[in-house]
This record gives C-alpha cells, sequence and structure tokens, in this order.
C-alpha cells in the first residue's frame, strides 16, 4: 500500500512505528519516484529534527556492539528517554539486503514501547553505515526519539564516516580478542570521544586495567578532538549491566561540555555541508547516466580505467571535464 507524503508525517509525528519504518524505507529506495516523495518529506519534516543525540557505536566484530546498545538503550529508557537504534547490517552481495537482522538480537529492547530499531543494509557503502543513514536519523528525530544509536557494521574502514553523521563517537574494545592492534590505531584514536573496555570480568580485570593505561598512554600523543575534553577509558560488562550508567553520565557530560562550547551546532552544520557534497556526487553522476552520449563516455572511459589505458584517476578526471564542457541534455 502506498502511503501519501501527509500520511507519513503524521504517522512519523505520532510515533507510528509502521509509518515511521516505511517513511525510511521510502529515502533509503532508490526508484526515481521514491526519491521525489522522499525528497518532499524530509524538506517537510525538517523543523522537527535536530533535538536527539546522535551516538556513533563501533568496534570490531564481537566486540559486544549489539548487546552493548540494547541494555545502554533499557537504561536511557528507564531515565525517561526515547531511543532509536540504527543498525547497519552487512550487506548481501547477491540481494543487497541485511545478513545478521540486529532486531533479533536485541529481543528486550524490541519489545519496549519508547524503543524503535530499524535494521539498514550498508549496500556495499564503506565506512560501515549506510548511504542514507544521516535522512534515516531525520526522521528518527521528527518522531521525537532523544538518543539515535547508530551501531556500525564495524568492519575496520573509514570510521570516519560513522563520526562525520554524529555528535559522538564510542569505540567498544575488548580484551584478548585480538583487537589490540586496532585498538591503538591512530586513526581510531584520532575520532573517539570516548572507550568502552566490553566484557570486563573478575579472570581479566588485570589485563583490562592495564590495557587502559595503554590506551591513556596513547591517547597522550593525540591532539585534543574536542577542547577540554580527555578521552575517558571506561571498564565494564554490557551483558551484565556493569559500567554502562558511567557510559551514560559521560555522554551527557561531552554533550553538556560541546554545547557550552560552541562546537555542537558547529560540528553538524559541517556535517550537513559533507552530507551536501555527498548528495552533489550522487546526483551528477546521476544525471550523466541519463544522457546517452555521457553515458557512452561514462562506459568507455571506465573502460580504459579498467585496462590501465590511463590510470583510473585519470580516466574519471578527463571523463568529468567531458561532462562539464559538454553540459546534460
Amino acid at each position: 500500500m502506498k502511503f501519501s507524503t501527509e500520511d507519513l508525517i503524521e504517522g512519523i509525528r505520532s510515533g507510528n512505528k509502521r509509518l515511521i519504518a516505511k517513511a525510511i524505507t521510502l529515502v533509503e529506495s532508490k526508484k526515481a519516484e521514491h526519491r521525489q516523495q522522499a525528497e518532499e518529506l524530509l524538506k517537510e519534516i525538517m523543523p522537527f529534527t535536530g533535538k536527539s543525540i546522535r551516538v556513533g557505536v563501533t568496534g570490531v566484530p564481537g566486540a559486544g556492539k549489539s548487546t552493548f546498545i540494547e541494555n545502554f538503550g533499557r537504561l536511557a529508557i528507564a531515565n525517561g528517554k526515547k531511543v532509536a537504534v540504527l543498525a547497519i547490517d552487512p550487506s548481501s552481495a547477491i540481494n543487497k539486503g541485511s545478513i545478521l537482522g540486529d532486531k533479533t538480537r536485541m529481543e528486550e529492547l524490541a519489545r519496549e514501547e519508547n524503543a524503535f530499531i530499524r535494521p539498514s543494509p550498508s549496500s556495499g557503502f564503506l565506512g560501515g553505515v549506510a548511504n542514507t543513514t544521516f535522512e534515516t536519523m531525520m526522521i528518527c528525530e521528527a518522531a521525537g526519539y532523544d538518543y539515535i544509536l547508530i551501531e556500525t557494521v564495524g568492519v575496520g574502514q573509514s570510521e570516519v564516516l560513522v563520526a562525520d553523521i554524529t555528535d559522538i563517537f564510542l569505540f567498544l574494545k575488548i580484551i584478548g580478542g585480538g583487537d589490540e592492534l586496532q585498538g591503538i590505531k591512530r586513526g581510531i584514536m584520532e575520532m573517539v570521544d570516548i572507550i568502552f573496555i566490553n566484557k570486563v570480568e573478575e579472570s581479566n580485570l588485570q589485563k583490562a586495567k592495564t590495557t587502559k593505561l595503554e590506551l591513556k598512554r596513547a591517547l597522550d600523543f593525540i591532539p585534543a578532538k574536542e577542547k577540554g575534553w580527555k578521552v575517558p577509558v571506561l571498564l565494564g560488562s554490557a551483558l551484565y549491566n556493569e559500567g554502562l550508567s558511567d557510559v551514560y553520565s559521560t555522554i551527557d557530560e561531552f554533550i553538556s561540555l560541546k554545547k557550552k562550547t560552541g562546537s555542537f551546532e558547529g560540528v553538524r552544520v559541517q556535517q550537513a555541508e559533507k552530507r551536501f557534497e555527498y548528495w552533489v556526487q550522487e546526483y551528477i553522476l546521476s544525471m550523466m547516466k541519463k544522457n546517452n552520449s555521457v553515458e557512452e563516455a561514462y562506459i568507455q572511459h571506465k573502460k580504459n580505467a579498467s585496462a590501465m589505458v590511463f590510470n583510473p584517476s585519470t580516466e574519471a578526471k578527463l571523463f568529468v571535464e567531458k561532462f562539464l564542457s559538454k553540459g546534460p541534455d
């Protein structure tokens, strides 16, 4: 059944989870008619967005991201908040659909009235996020969710894309999981706002404390991402709800600092500009492919690139210059 833009907006504003899901499906669609309606929808809900706290949660597979998000979400709800979870799944190479289905792994949270969980396929989009995650956040914010938790694929590539759409970037680490090198990688350390060492038990407590000291030493050599903020390294177990209240209060403290210094809104402006640049590239490429002569040139330059006639960057430059000088019909 097709819903009108007005129906979807009313459903979003009233917290109708079925219509919220329909609106997200619309935004994720690549069909031209759906894109047009999605743009109308996003335009209308913009005045109701921007009031949530956007939290990116990353970490290698097995770090306990889903368990952390489920129990953190329940803690937030117990504190009177509404929580939306955007769980970005790896995509099937065949049908581009989600593989893991996080909704089935967050059964307790899924039953909460004030929780909304949406698994979305990454569809091959790098950085552990889906290409419409930012727009999906807008829908959840318009629906009145206070916390938007984004669980990434956690594949270790281009985490900067996660940091680029959230207010706070949380890195989950485990002890003895083979991710020690990942944990001290400079690229990760430059982006994180909070580190949570998960799955800490009596048997590995001393090792966890040693790892905490090593991480704090490593952080001393990294320029501060946020002025006045020293990245905290917290210990706990999401499975047993240990340390989650510390994370919750630390997030509040961090957001309060960002708002006090003015960087909260400043960073969001930069993020919106980056989304603008992303969609400019998407729409330009889309327009190119609609023009027969330009599409022929696109295919030819792509073949040249694959055959290494010239290097791919040169072929891309030649094609774009040809397109811009000719212009679309």
